[in-house]
């Protein structure tokens, strides 16, 4: 598959995500498995540790450290033959632990839709709503609310450059393996804490494959440019 068919199934796939995960109860349903109804409680406490530092702050500065690691060493290096070899891979890179935080921060800022624990269903004040619809009138909101899709899988899903940096198809499956595996990790932890429904996971997970693709498509124009 060219990627230009990639990008446009890819896009097909979160349009039809979008409307599966918003139209369903899936998420309802999956996220009752993490909500004790008798305690009022999630299965994990947002603070308890070390589960804090390890899938939240801990994996957080692992990533800054590894793209910023990949920065100097695109910068200070670039003369090495290895670094030449891996440029346009380390560039997708980089600029996907840039963008896709920022795509999705974005989105969150825009959308206003509630976590888990904020919905009446889970005890808070937020009623259930989709994506493209408003408040009922009768709701009053106070301020503006960012939870969907996931923020902080992005930083996770982000890894799935590593897809383009690599040459052999071993290590390519290596690294998507890896990249779904540490974003998903991120993903269940603010899923257990209340945080996000699985919905908003796959979503974020779907629209940093895209950009992905489209950073790779770019640069290979540019390649071709120089």
């Amino acid at each position: 598959m060219t990627i230009n068919k990639q990008i446009l199934f890819t896009l097909f796939i979160l349009i039809l995500s979008i409307v599966f995960f918003e139209l369903t109860t899936i998420n309802i349903l999956v996220q009752d498995t993490m909500f004790d109804y008798e305690t009022h409680q999630w299965i994990l406490d947002a603070q308890l540790q070390p589960y804090k530092f390890i899938f939240y702050d801990g994996i957080k500065t692992v990533l800054i450290l590894f793209a910023s690691s990949l920065l100097i060493a695109l910068i200070f290096f670039r003369n090495k033959k290895t670094i030449k070899k891996y440029k346009k891979g380390m560039i997708v890179v980089i600029l996907s632990a840039i963008i896709i935080p920022l795509v999705i921060g974005s989105l969150k800022k825009c959308t206003n839709m509630p976590c888990p624990k904020n919905e009446i269903h889970y005890g808070g004040i937020y009623p259930s709503t989709k994506v493209w619809e408003s408040y009922p009138e009768s709701f009053t909101q106070l301020n503006t609310i960012k939870c969907w899709p996931a923020g902080h899988a992005s930083g996770g899903f982000a890894l799935l450059s590593l897809f383009f940096l690599f040459k052999t198809r071993k290590n390519k499956t290596i690294a998507l393996i890896g990249a779904l595996g540490i974003g998903w990790s991120m993903g269940i932890y603010k899923m257990l804490i209340g945080d996000h429904f699985l919905g908003h996971t796959v979503i974020t997970m779907i629209i940093a494959w895209l950009i992905v693709l489209l950073l790779s498509k770019a640069m290979d124009k540019v390649s071709k440019q120089y």
